[in-house]
């Protein structure tokens, strides 16, 4: 298909869009039929045009395909001058086509002037002027969308509409201010210190990315419920019953493995949209492969929903549906539209064309009497076949361009007793056969998923059809690819399997139980998905970004600590043996509402190890004989007067004097430190410091000579013996443990200053009772703590 890349250049796609639009079976040739009625081959068209030409090409339904030669004549003549009036065109057309209305259908010569969407607007806002300003700018996102449902700006142009709303807004509000921004004191305690049964919610995220995302772009173009056509009216008149004309997504992950940070954005589109319009989402789990599922899958869906902050309407299972599905299969079965073959998948795939998709034809058994259909497909459920033997397929249109359509498997024999069921059925509904039915049982909607199902929303149509019940919209977007991993559950459960890492939750995946344990906050993970947008492009993001979102959240929310991962003993010549100073310490700099601890400052300190040098350089400010450096939160700086080395050559004490005399001068930089004060219980000995690095060497593991096994980084994970924290932390627990009880302690963050974001690992090991005492100390048994992130300067900057 390279031969139509520089045609679709030539009505203003970029070669990259050219290039994968030609790579599109289902798209390209429609395409080209549109390019060639517009008589554009060789001329080509004005950019604005091929917008509209594209449009046409890709959203046009079965029903509209005949009236293509129209709407394009239209196109053409500068009739339909927008992507909504070709929108307004394809359903025209659809729903049954007359020449004589269609121009009044699709808007055609209606101008709408400025002064009239002026008037509109100010109407509008008018109307709604106690709830805008109260809520302000929170507002914005919902109004941009019902502006698309005032009848007088049914065809404005979209672009002068929002600057209007935009101007009025500001006229009425005046600028953003800090009541337009997120809640972030009210909602950072959440984050160092949760309630018991604290969930972190989506309204934790800025407003404007949870309303305006779901109210813009092709996501604000979706129908309203009772929007989609149906094959009978009395459908859509029983699902409104049910539903109350509510909206209604679901999620419904294959319970064969843990999530991913792919998951977490089909999760925030699917609750998030349903949240958006106040509707509900279901919890679906997609139980119909039973020699994969298992136990623990289950649960961890559940609990990682919840984390990160959402509550599903109900928990349902495919499982739950078993009888019914069956009992339409043996519906399609008596209307001639499904057939048992026995054909082996070899055989199968030769009918339908090979590898190349070449020429398709019917197998031997696609024309079986429906009686013996009937009679195989009650003998595969009794359990009368082996597995593989013969299955249930539907009889779909061979010639159809769409393999989707190349007659697919409904029902398998399977053996392997069930999770839920156990052994009452021997026969499983595939996930195309179980998917658009199950959806149409719990009426939904919205039918939500990524593009790589876009070929099946025609096969998903054609069976709810087939069967005549209610039929949900299916809208399809752009997956979320991070780089530098591996997100595929057959490849993770290999490394899981065979000890590259440590479990699915090993730090180092971007399974979300992992993201979890290494710390990321659920709200920094929406905040990530969101920012992105919601858009029918595959993404492929940079893992850098995701950590800048992490990194942005965790300074926003984390408390600071001083921590030391290789420490180097330091002796103050010039004090007595039990001097004392009790500093401050804020939790936060800068931000006095998160609190403050005390901390020893004694005659012997520890400090960071590259924070010292036995010769001093230019452009180094910190430790060196003959230098003097500040201590944070110290009263005075410090001067090096000399260090001791042991008999291999290791330094293993500093000596400094303590300038607390005479007149102050301060220092270049300042350190940090941790006392030794054993009344203080300082320094505090952390067990295990884990630092992550990059689990794979390059941003895509798969391309690598020898596959992705051959990429891991052996050094991604180094486990430091030694470290130690200042008494601070005590407070930071106990505090904690008093909140949240001691659970998910990955919760509690810190920034281990100047050296990174932290969290507890759930390798940690305490007692809740002696810490809600006040015995803290005697409380922690084992401290193991996880890097998050590292901080965004270097860490090794001088």
């Amino acid at each position: 298909m390279d031969e139509l890349v520089p045609l679709f250049v030539k009505i203003g796609l970029s070669e990259q869009k050219a290039k994968d639009t030609a790579k599109n079976k289902k798209l390209a040739p429609t395409l080209e039929t549109v390019i060639d009625e517009a008589k554009v081959r060789d001329s080509g068209c004005e950019k604005e045009v091929g917008i509209l030409l594209y449009s046409l090409a890709t959203t046009v339904t079965k029903g509209a395909t005949e009236h293509i030669p129209f709407i394009v004549s239209k196109i053409m003549k500068g009739d339909l001058k927008t992507t909504d009036q070709v929108s307004a065109a394809i359903k025209f057309c659809e729903e049954g086509f007359n020449a004589d209305q269609f121009d009044a259908a699709t808007g055609v010569g209606i101008t709408v002037t400025p002064e009239q969407i002026t008037a509109a607007i100010a109407d509008y806002i008018n109307t709604n002027k106690e709830s805008i300003v109260t809520n302000r700018y929170k507002t914005l996102g919902p109004t941009l969308a019902n502006a698309r449902k005032i009848e007088a700006l049914r065809w404005a142009d979209g672009g002068k509409v929002k600057n209007e709303i935009e101007a009025q807004y500001l006229a009425l509000l005046g600028p953003k201010d800090e009541r337009d921004a997120p809640q972030k004191k009210k909602k950072e305690p959440k984050v160092v210190k949760p309630s018991p049964n604290a969930k972190s919610t989506p309204s934790e995220t800025p407003v404007d990315l949870t309303t305006k995302v779901f109210f813009e772009g092709e996501l604000g173009k979706l129908h309203k419920p009772g929007g989609n056509k149906q094959i009978k009216p009395e459908l859509m008149e029983e699902h409104l019953k049910a539903t109350g004309g509510k909206v209604v997504t679901r999620f419904p992950p294959e319970p064969n493995g843990y999530l991913h940070i792919g998951h977490a954005k089909a999760i925030n589109v699917s609750f998030g949209y349903a949240r958006a319009h106040n509707g509900v989402t279901y919890l679906r789990y997609d139980d119909t492969n039973p020699e994969a599922e298992e136990e623990q899958y289950f649960t961890s869906i559940l609990e990682t929903v919840k984390w990160l902050g959402f509550e599903p309407f109900k928990i349902t299972y495919s499982s739950d549906y078993f009888q019914q599905l069956f009992d339409l299969a043996v519906k399609l079965i008596k209307k001639g539209l499904a057939y048992t073959c026995q054909c082996t998948g070899e055989e199968i795939n030769a009918c339908r064309g090979g590898k190349d998709h070449g020429e398709r034809r019917a197998c031997a058994h696609r024309n079986r009497p429906m009686e013996e259909t009937l009679d195989q497909f009650m003998k595969m459920k009794e359990g009368r076949y082996k597995e593989g033997e013969v299955t249930l397929r539907m009889k779909m249109d061979l010639e159809n361009g769409n393999p989707q359509f190349w007659d697919l498997i409904a029902y398998r024999v399977l053996y392997t007793p069930h999770y839920r069921t156990h052994d009452q059925w021997c026969i499983y509904p595939t996930y195309d056969f179980t998917h658009c039915l199950v959806d149409s049982f719990e009426n939904i909607t919205h039918s939500l998923c990524t593009t790589e199902f876009r070929q099946s929303r025609e096969s998903y149509y054609w069976l709810v059809d087939a069967v005549e019940i209610y039929k949900p919209v299916q809208w399809e977007y752009g997956r979320l690819n991070v780089t530098g991993t591996i997100m595929s559950k057959r490849k993770i459960l290999k490394m899981v399997t065979n000890n590259y890492v440590s479990g699915w939750d090993d730090p180092r995946l971007y399974t979300l139980v992992g993201i979890r344990r290494r710390g990321v906050p659920p709200e920094a993970i929406n905040n990530f998905v969101l920012e992105l947008g919601v858009t029918t492009s595959q993404s492929t993001i940079e893992v850098q970004r995701f950590d800048t979102k992490t990194r942005e959240y965790l300074d926003k929310t984390a408390p600071r600590l001083m921590a030391i991962l290789d420490p180097i003993r330091v002796v103050l010549t010039n004090v007595a043996d039990d001097y004392l100073e009790e500093c401050i310490a804020p939790n936060k700099p800068r931000d006095p509402t998160m609190g403050e601890h005390k901390i020893p400052f004694t005659k012997v300190f520890y400090i960071e190890r590259s924070d010292f040098r036995e010769v001093d350089s230019k452009g180094y400010y910190r430790l060196a004989p003959g230098k003097s450096v500040g201590l944070l939160f110290a009263k005075h700086p410090v001067h090096c007067t000399g260090f001791k080395k042991d008999d291999k050559g290791k330094i293993i004490e500093v000596e400094c004097t303590y300038e607390n005399q005479g007149e102050f001068k301060k220092p270049k930089t300042y350190i940090h430190w941790i006392a030794e004060s054993p009344k203080h219980n300082s320094p505090v000995k952390l067990d295990e410091v884990r630092i992550y690095e990059r689990l794979f060497k390059h941003d895509n593991p798969e391309t690598v000579e020898g596959g992705y096994l051959n990429d891991i980084n052996s050094h991604s994970l180094e486990t430091v013996k030694g470290a130690i924290a200042e008494v601070g932390i005590y407070d930071h627990i106990a505090d904690w443990v008093k909140k949240t009880g001691g659970k998910d302690k990955e919760s509690m963050r810190w920034q281990f200053t100047r050296t990174g974001y932290f969290c507890l690992d759930k390798d940690t090991e305490f007692d809740t009772e002696l810490i809600k005492a006040g015995k803290v100390k005697e409380g922690i048994k084992t401290l193991v703590v996880n890097r998050t992130v590292s901080l965004k300067e270097d860490a090794d900057k001088d």
